[in-house]
């Protein structure tokens, strides 16, 4: 299992500052943008400790984002009530084992991966929600379709009746310019125009934004900004 000290330098006192100034930071975003709505704030849990996290959702953090699978199985006995989303990239042959402990998969890149959270959807007896991944940024290093694929692929999983699709997630280049948050926002409002009448189609999730660049999402549009460093501290992963 990953070590889970590195970020244990960040005291309570700083997560609670670090989360109050998030929390401002999103309402003010959103204030100058306009929204009706707020997104939410995702507490992105990669190597920090069950109760630093159950700390954070004592503050009222009630939005885990999973990025391991075992990490998550072996520290999940230990978490506080809270809805927990798996994040991270998944490979097929790992889904048995999350399918029915998270209430949405984010990082679904591919057809293959679709039909097995499908299929053991099926199994379970349960729709499980996930969210397309968009490479925005078309970079070599990361996973997830491409804006020009986007349509079809999205049709692809609207197919498959053990999954409901809820939109789109994506994790822009570091230092992109603003148009790039605002080609997601664009294919996220086309996809919601397309797709949203299918029956196990609700398009209503944005996952954009991380610790650096959350404001300029919340500006265009995001519903659930994830955040890992900004909240809970620097922590080197393993």
């Amino acid at each position: 299992m990953e070590n889970l000290s590195d970020n244990a330098h960040t005291s309570f006192e700083e997560i609670r500052e670090n989360y109050l100034r998030i929390c401002e930071n999103i309402e003010n975003a959103a204030v100058k943008s306009n929204r009706a709505d707020r997104p939410r704030l995702m507490a992105v849990t990669k190597t920090v400790a069950p109760e630093r996290i159950n700390y954070a959702i004592e503050l009222g953090a009630d939005l885990l984002g999973e990025n391991r699978v075992q990490e998550y199985m072996e520290k999940r006995e230990n978490y506080s009530p809270a809805e927990v989303h798996f994040i991270g990239s998944l490979q097929s042959n790992k889904v048995k084992y999350i399918i029915d402990k998270v209430s949405m998969i984010h990082s679904v890149d591919n057809l293959h991966l679709a039909e097995e959270i499908n299929r053991r959807a099926e199994q379970h007896g349960l729709v499980m929600d996930i969210l397309a991944e968009v490479n925005i940024g078309e970079e070599e290093t990361k996973s997830g379709v491409s804006a020009q694929n986007v349509t079809e692929f999205c049709g692809q999983l609207a197919e498959l009746k053990n999954i409901r699709l809820r939109g789109l997630m994506t994790i822009p280049p570091p230092g992109c310019p603003e148009s790039t948050f605002a080609e997601m926002q664009q294919l996220f409002e086309r996809l919601k125009s397309g797709l949203d009448a299918k029956e196990n189609v609700k398009i209503d999730t944005l996952s954009m934004g991380m610790s650096g660049d959350y404001e300029t999402a919340v500006k265009y549009g995001s519903t659930i900004v994830r955040i890992g460093s900004a909240l809970f501290g620097y922590r080197k992963y393993l």
